[in-house]
């Protein structure tokens, strides 16, 4: 194998396959970076047994000398690659077992690993995918895998339903305490799917839909679900067992709903849970619709002190005066789900899960059980 290639072409399609490097498995070939080398295009290929991504990179810059096909130490080929001088790689194998790298004034050897160890990974589209905006899949995996449970003890719990009805795709993420529901509408008809997705999985594909294309195009098959992305493939496998029925879990009618100017809501509920006396998820505060229409958010530590804020609704509550306790970092995250500037809160009881929707964010419904505190 010999070929010449751009350095910054070389890097940036690096920096998407590093992403399914393996960190701590103790089989070494899941931590190298596959090359295969053709006489117009360069394939590379990493995988961590839960995704897998491929890149076919065929640019003006390469030019092959001989083709072949290695297996190269991730973590080092990126970091030598990053921090070489020069525009132009030359890498070459040299005494069968070692990978040669000539670029600027530098000259690197690093010892390749074991190609045959490598295993065979199918990267299988079909003829009908779900084609969706890559905007909008952004949009929907940041919406949702913040709820996903990082518990493995509900293995189901960890990932994300995704479901397609004809013309209707919804994602729905839930740790039990807490659960984010998106819809969105689909160009056309579509083949149904129900899946789930490892939240994982998902946040290392939005950080490479980063690129500036239009267009998704998501291929599933039994085990697993592959991401079409323009000159990318990243395919994940999917969890097994029966996503729960959630529906049932979010009211259909609201006898108290509350509007707020986002900000105001999310100033005020920071402020009163630094004064909590616990931690993460377990930091509590209460909500108080107060009769005069002014709603308090506090929070009480015997050690420390209390906090009162005092914030006004965009409009004038709906409902009766109403107490609920709640996790503030579970209230937070919900906010920043929303691009709207103004959210509807909506309670049916002080020890019901209530729901928060935003009048600028259709199909997105976040949904918070309650804490009981007495």
């Amino acid at each position: 194998m010999n070929f010449t290639i751009n350095k910054e072409i070389m890097l940036n399609h690096l920096l998407i396959a590093q992403k399914a490097l393996s960190t701590k498995t103790p089989a070494p070939y899941l931590q190298g970076i596959k090359l295969e080398v053709y006489q117009n295009e360069l394939i590379m290929i990493t995988s961590n047994s839960e995704i897998s991504i491929k890149l076919s990179l065929k640019d003006e810059s390469l030019a092959v000398e001989e083709t072949g096909e290695v297996l190269i130490p991730g973590k080092y080929f990126v970091e030598i690659i990053r921090k070489l001088d020069g525009v132009k790689l030359d890498l070459s194998v040299i005494d069968n077992n070692m990978l040669r790298i000539v670029a600027g004034n530098s000259d690197v050897t690093l010892n390749m690993l074991n190609v045959e160890d490598f295993p065979q990974i199918d990267f299988s589209t079909n003829d009908n995918p779900i084609k969706i905006d890559s905007k909008t899949l952004k949009a929907v995996i940041r919406q949702t895998t913040f709820a996903a449970s990082t518990i493995e003890n509900r293995p189901i719990l960890t990932g994300v339903n995704i479901r397609v009805d004809q013309q209707k795709l919804v994602a729905i993420a839930t740790d039990s305490f807490r659960l984010s529901q998106k819809f969105i509408d689909l160009p056309t008809n579509f083949e149904n799917m129900n899946v789930v997705i490892p939240a994982r999985s998902l946040d290392e594909l939005i950080k490479i839909l980063e690129l500036p294309l239009d267009e998704v195009l998501i291929h599933l098959d039994n085990k697993s679900i592959l991401f079409e992305y323009g000159n990318v493939l990243f395919q994940s496998r999917l969890l097994d067992g029966n996503f729960p029925e959630t529906s049932r879990l979010i009211p259909l009618e609201f006898p108290i709903v509350i509007k707020f100017n986002k900000n105001d809501l999310a100033v005020a509920i920071e402020r009163a849970s630094l004064l909590s006396n616990r931690e993460g998820s377990s930091s509590i505060v209460k909500l108080y619709l107060r009769a005069d229409n002014v709603v308090e958010i506090t929070s009480n530590s015997p050690e420390i002190g209390k906090v009162i804020e005092e914030v006004f609704p965009a409009e004038k509550a709906i409902g009766v005066p109403i107490k609920i306790a709640f996790s503030s970092k579970y209230f937070l995250d919900a906010l920043k789900t929303f691009v709207s500037d103004q959210v509807f809160v909506k309670f049916t009881g002080e020890i019901r899960p209530f729901v928060i929707e935003g009048d600028m964010d259709p199909g997105l419904i976040q949904l918070i059980l309650p804490v009981r505190t007495e």
